[in-house]
């Protein structure tokens, strides 16, 4: 009753579902308000409703998590594309998707590691001799030679 009641009270935009409420509508397989949820939530209802979807969501909520996977947020991205692997009934467009998605993501977690690792290396800077320097150093030595 009391889940029943905060749903309401989040159509209404007046609250947020707590983790909670959203552990009961995967009990009782409430998979529309769990997809309300990843479509009108906060980020982090967004994401404990593409996780939860995942344990109970069908091939029907597919197209929802396919908008999810374009999410702002990273962490409700990253549940979107798990609960799509999971999800995907042998659909050769989603595996590409998701593929295609996770390859993104390596690629993104890459790119931060790199960055994380150059601020903490120390660059030794070293005053290289110039060339011509050295060689109109060797020039001035041979003018205060004799002459033969």
């Amino acid at each position: 009753m009391f889940y029943q009641f905060s749903y309401l009270l989040f159509k209404m935009r007046l609250s947020q579902p707590s983790e909670k409420a959203i552990d009961y509508w995967v009990d009782k397989n409430a998979v529309n308000k769990l997809e309300y949820a990843l479509t009108h939530g906060n980020y982090k209802t967004r994401q404990l409703a593409a996780e939860a979807l995942e344990f109970v969501g069908r091939s029907s909520s597919i197209p929802v998590l396919l908008i999810a996977i374009d999410d702002k947020i990273k962490n409700v991205s990253i549940a979107a594309l798990n609960t799509l692997e999971y999800l995907q009934d042998g659909d050769e467009l989603i595996k590409s998707i998701v593929r295609k998605r996770f390859d993104w993501l390596k690629i993104l977690r890459d790119k931060e590691e790199k960055q994380n690792n150059a601020k903490t290396k120390k660059y030794n800077i070293y005053r290289w001799e110039r060339a011509s320097k050295k060689s109109f150093e060797m020039v001035k030595e041979r003018l205060k030679r004799p002459i033969r």
